[in-house]
């Protein structure tokens, strides 16, 4: 049974539309064993996103570890435009540990999937940006250029538990990334995109996905504390020390 050790995408009522505070997705997280949580707010672009300044002083304002849970100090990105543009300046996003960016309706109307594969391959080209959030959503794009991007830039691929639950077009779309994630080698993490703490860690609509395909599950990062820490340490840099 796949199980994660951490949830690596959950936001809190900064981002002006989930319900929930960081200690109360900490509480929850406690609850279900996790030992690490990531904070990964909506950034401004967004209607009701955290200003930058938030993000500038996440890792004064926000210790590294609460009731023995390690706090990964993150965001979710905005992407703005077909051409790899992002919603926080860069000086900025050089402090964050993870980085989520993903499209999203509130901030970018669907373009044509020649726009939405451009889009994708320009941000696997952006060295700062870790992760790929919710590439399975409506922004339809070619899986072959797209994918061989993602590869060979090194980039983490996120599947996305939110939305999934008798979703059967989404639950479809999550498969075939997960299908090209476990052909190609590319490493995945399983996130709840948690908008409400009693939703902190719940991904089982994607381990069920991942089980039936018999996905691989050295690939899956965060189903091992170490595992993603050492990915974060080496690769992503600012965790050097933790």
């Amino acid at each position: 049974m796949i199980k994660i050790a951490g949830d690596t995408h959950t936001h809190t009522i900064l981002c002006g539309h989930a319900v929930s505070t960081v200690m109360e997705n900490l509480t929850q997280a406690k609850k279900l064993g996790h030992t690490f949580l990531c904070v990964t707010e909506h950034t401004p672009a967004i209607v009701g996103g955290a200003n930058w300044v938030f993000f500038d002083y996440l890792d004064y304002n926000m210790p590294r570890s609460a009731e023995g849970i390690l706090l990964v100090r993150g965001a979710e990105l905005n992407i703005m435009d077909y051409s790899g543009t992002v919603d926080l300046p860069v000086e900025v996003i050089k402090k964050l540990e993870w980085v989520l960016a993903s499209y999203h309706h509130l901030v970018i109307e669907q373009g044509s999937v020649a726009d939405h594969t451009r889009g994708w391959v320009h941000i696997a080209e952006n060295p700062l940006i870790h992760a790929i959030g919710h590439c399975d959503r409506r922004y339809k794009f070619e899986m072959a250029p797209v994918f061989k991007a993602f590869k060979d830039a090194g980039k983490i691929v996120e599947l996305n538990a939110n939305m999934l639950e008798n979703n059967e077009p989404a639950i479809n779309a999550c498969r075939d990334i997960a299908v090209w994630c476990a052909e190609l080698g590319i490493r995945v993490v399983l996130s709840s995109d948690a908008h409400m703490c009693v939703r902190v860690g719940e991904v089982a609509p994607v381990v069920k996905i991942l089980e039936e395909i018999g996905f691989p599950q050295e690939l899956i990062l965060n189903t091992d504390h170490n595992k993603f820490l050492e990915v974060l340490r080496g690769e992503l840099g600012p965790l050097a020390n933790q």
